[in-house]
């Protein structure tokens, strides 16, 4: 849901980039998930706020910049129980990596293996014997099949 861009001040705060559709989606959760050097862990939220473009949090267990300074570029994530459903024709990201990506005339384009928020649209980044980035658009993208692991797309092979 997002990612420690920086340390904030002196007192152990970082400043959160996020990448939910709601600069304060986030603050709905008092625990978020750091991912650093490999490793998942949990950290409670002792204070966090809006802050221009990005959160800016004091997470439990870092008292100070340099502790602060050492979780720069871990991902920030939410238990997928803690979540609300998706509603209709709306996808979490996660729920898309690694689904197979097929076109109009059956061919296979590779699997999803991330996105992109580009202010336009979200693309797909879509890799198979090359990359592709397929906008996440409706008149590109036909179906979302999640319980066979496919998308259906408009999308030529020679694009």
């Amino acid at each position: 849901m997002g990612r420690v861009a920086a340390p904030y001040a002196v007192r152990g705060w970082v400043k959160i980039q996020t990448f939910t559709e709601n600069l304060d989606s986030l603050l709905d959760y008092p625990v978020w998930q750091l991912r650093h050097d490999g490793q998942w862990r949990n950290y409670s939220v002792r204070e966090a706020k809006p802050h221009g473009h990005y959160l800016v949090a004091w997470l439990a267990g870092v008292g100070d910049r340099t502790t602060a300074a050492a979780l720069c570029g871990s991902e920030v994530a939410v238990a997928r129980a803690e979540r609300p459903p998706a509603g209709k024709d709306e996808y979490y990201w996660d729920d898309l990596i690694g689904l197979t990506v097929v076109n109009l005339a059956g061919d296979t384009l590779g699997q999803v293996s991330g996105l992109l928020e580009t202010g336009a649209q979200d693309v797909m980044q879509v890799t198979g014997e090359r990359e592709r980035l397929i906008p996440f658009v409706a008149p590109i993208v036909h179906a979302v099949d999640q319980a066979h692991g496919r998308i259906l797309v408009d999308w030529e092979r020679d694009y």
